[in-house]
């Protein structure tokens, strides 16, 4: 046998330089979307903000350089809901392919930059390296949560190294970890914790992807562990006696360690977590502690342990993640049979945010490691896991619309059979943090691709599947988006879309068309009115109105089909939030948007509702391009609307403005906008200034977290409707 040092990622070259080009600045951070560069060869493709936020600048000459020319660009990594692997689609911007996403919750992520669906390459400008997938980089967003993923101070931490050994006539290897101020002669021999990898997993990703050295590393300062020898072997074995004998007598050969079973444990992810109950429970006693993480054993194998637990077995513990783990129904199963055979067993609850991946191991690693060799008093899960609830099991396939959500806010998408011979298909839709947008992979399932995704917090979602590049509507959905057509939508219930739900049948306002003529676009053109509950066409005292405008690309059946704002304002209303009022949603694609308002939106409401002519009783908002829009005629036509809004469009120039009739004639000027992802973020900030400078008064709401989506422009209609007509 040889021993060596690891060199893989224990400490990855250029992780220094990564951690350096760190950026605090939220303007400068979204700057890079709004004012690229191309990139020099020290320049960082990646950088992370101290709040979280990735920022992805690629050049387009090295994605071609690298991979030939291609239509898109996506960073793969475990962005997705549960820290599933997910495409985050970057944008063309001159030279560059850009993007930010996030606020990422701290923790470790790891990703690969890949053009047409098949066309991968590692980011050059990050020396991070994975062993077993050489186009991956990580990344640490740092945080209190994963302050034991993060490097030991210095001289506080173990040595990794290579033993090898041989099987039968088979050469093997396997990394092993000792602590800081090992001893190899002298003083107590150390316990020895055996841990494997899946079948499909190398020893190296429990390094690399794992951070088990660093978690090791950070446990053992602490003085949370005992002093221990960790084995770290891949999946290919051992996976029987033999084989497993023969590393546990190569070990005590190289190591001061104890040999005996009362100081030996074993654990595992996914098939390696079978493996180590299976070698705790089956046969003869080799490990006193056994740990499975999102393994897939059912039952006891061999005969089983017998009515009583096998003697001199002092743990096993259980670990799976969520309904996306597919150890979840394996647990489910083991549990039953463990129960019958009446072993005992400790179960650390399912784990609400994760699925099968390392971000679940990683914790389940930091669970176990402290209980070894040691008395503890909390035999329990961990904070904030649930119980199993039954098996998880999604309709049959083509047997019910889609998506299908199941309890907890899981959601299973599935294509018709019209693409079985596609090749990469995802879904696309505002799962990402703020409401960004992702792709997810399904996988192809019989002649169907499906996936189960989440859990998706409360909300309203939006989506289209992408099939080999091209968007394609869910066929199964009836849900529309008139300017949108392969997209559809779904709702998450909970307390936190609760605006977003529809009220009780006949209990909220009512949505109707008005159609008026347009002498800017010289024909009829449409209109949506939302009048409240309870509207009286004869009222005494008319309704304040407000104008309520969509963004470019859209029109006006978007605040009603995206925007949830009839939802939003029937629930507000029936809250007692609102003054009663009529909320206008016009057409605002013109050449002159002033006129198109003033001159045949306004007459032709007025004309038809009860609706005030009073400035003071009219309001108007808009976003993005009807922020813009509303900012225009705020600016032209100062005090005209008392109350105005603009939502993710910045104020502009300060040429020409009458800050004394603006401030004089306007009871309410409220900015929102969206954080870093939203483009606009950098001009509106400079916009604020503007108004500052100028001496106008306004309200800010502060960053609304999310992206230039509706996610961020429901939660601004949300915060508007009620401050209006009020002061």
């Amino acid at each position: 046998m040889t021993l060596s040092l690891y060199h893989g990622s224990v400490r990855p070259m250029g992780v220094r330089r990564l951690s350096a080009v760190i950026v605090a600045g939220v303007m400068a951070l979204a700057a890079v979307l709004l004012a690229p560069r191309p990139a020099v060869a020290d320049t960082p493709w990646l950088s992370v903000s101290e709040d979280g936020y990735a920022s992805f600048t690629v050049p387009a000459a090295d994605v071609q350089a690298n991979v030939g020319q291609v239509s898109q660009v996506v960073i793969e990594g475990n962005f997705g809901p549960s820290s599933a692997w997910a495409e985050f689609g970057l944008t063309r911007r001159g030279d560059v392919w850009s993007g930010i996403l996030g606020p990422l919750k701290p923790g470790l992520y790891y990703y690969q930059v890949t053009g047409d669906d098949t066309k991968g390459l590692k980011d050059p400008t990050n020396g991070t390296t994975v062993a077993s997938k050489p186009l991956w980089s990580t990344f640490l967003v740092a945080g209190d949560s994963a302050r034991l993923l993060a490097d030991a101070p210095e001289g506080q931490g173990g040595k990794v190294e290579t033993l090898a050994y041989r099987v039968k006539t088979e050469e093997r290897s396997a990394l092993v970890w000792t602590p800081a101020g090992y001893s190899a002669k002298g003083g107590k021999p150390y316990p020895v914790l055996f841990l494997q990898s899946g079948t499909d997993r190398s020893a190296t990703d429990w390094l690399d992807l794992g951070r088990a050295k660093q978690i090791l590393d950070n446990l053992s300062a602490q003085g949370a562990v005992e002093p221990m020898v960790v084995v770290i072997t891949d999946g290919r074995g051992p996976d029987d006696d033999k084989d497993l004998k023969d590393l546990r007598k190569a070990v005590g050969d190289a190591y001061h360690v104890h040999r005996d079973r009362e100081h030996q444990a074993i654990a595992g992810v996914s098939e390696g977590g079978s493996q180590a109950l299976r070698a705790a429970l089956t046969g003869p006693g080799q490990f006193a502690y056994a740990g499975s993480f999102s393994g897939l054993l059912t039952e006891i194998a061999g005969g089983g342990p017998g009515p009583r637990p096998n003697p001199g077995v002092k743990l096993v513990r259980l670990y799976t993640g969520n309904v996306t783990d597919p150890a979840y129904n394996a647990t489910v199963r083991l549990t039953k049979a463990l129960d019958r055979a009446r072993v005992r067993y400790e179960f650390d609850g399912v784990n609400p945010d994760a699925g099968a991946n390392w971000t679940a191991w990683q914790e389940n690693l930091i669970d176990f490691v402290p209980r070894l060799f040691r008395k503890v008093s909390d035999h329990g899960p961990s904070a904030g896991h649930g119980p199993l609830k039954g098996e998880f099991t999604p309709p049959a396939a083509g047997t019910t619309p889609t998506p299908f959500v199941s309890e907890g806010g899981f959601v299973t998408f599935e294509t018709t059979t019209d693409f079985t011979n596609a090749q990469h298909v995802t879904v696309w839709a505002n799962t990402a943090p703020g409401g960004s947008w992702l792709r997810i992979p399904l996988s192809r399932e019989g002649d169907r691709w499906r996936a189960t995704v989440g859990p998706l917090d409360p909300w309203f979602y939006y989506y289209k599947f992408i099939v080999d590049r091209v968007s394609v509507k869910d066929a199964s959905n009836p849900t529309k988006v008139t300017t949108e057509p392969t997209w559809s939508t779904f709702l998450v219930s909970g307390e936190r879309s609760r605006l977003l739900s529809d009220v009780p049948a006949g209990q909220g306002g009512k949505v109707e068309s008005l159609t008026y003529r347009s002498n800017v676009a010289n024909a009829d053109r449409t209109a949506l009115v939302w009048t409240p509950p309870g509207y009286d066409p004869n009222r005494a005292q008319p309704y304040p109105v407000f104008y309520l405008q969509h963004g470019g690309g859209q029109n006006y059946t978007d605040w009603v089909e995206m925007g949830r704002a009839k939802q939003i304002l029937d629930h507000e209303s029936l809250d007692g939030k609102l003054v009663p009022m009529v909320v206008v949603m016009g057409n605002g694609n013109t050449s002159n948007f002033n006129k198109e308002l003033l001159e045949n939106i306004v007459p032709a409401a007025r004309a038809r509702y009860n609706i005030s002519s009073d400035p003071s009783q009219q309001a108007l908002a808009g976003l993005s391009m009807g922020g813009g829009q509303t900012i225009g005629v705020l600016k032209a036509y100062p005090g005209r609307f008392a109350y105005i809004a603009a939502f993710s469009a910045g104020f502009g120039g300060g040429t020409g403005v009458d800050v004394a009739a603006i401030n004089s004639g306007t009871k309410l000027l409220r900015m929102y906008v969206g954080d870093v992802t939203d483009f606009v973020n950098p001009s509106f900030m400079a916009g604020l200034a503007t108004m500052d400078s100028l001496g106008v008064h306004y309200e800010f709401d502060g960053v609304t977290p999310g992206p230039h989506g509706w996610d961020v422009w429901q939660k601004n209609l949300i915060d508007l409707a009620p401050r209006l007509f009020k002061r």
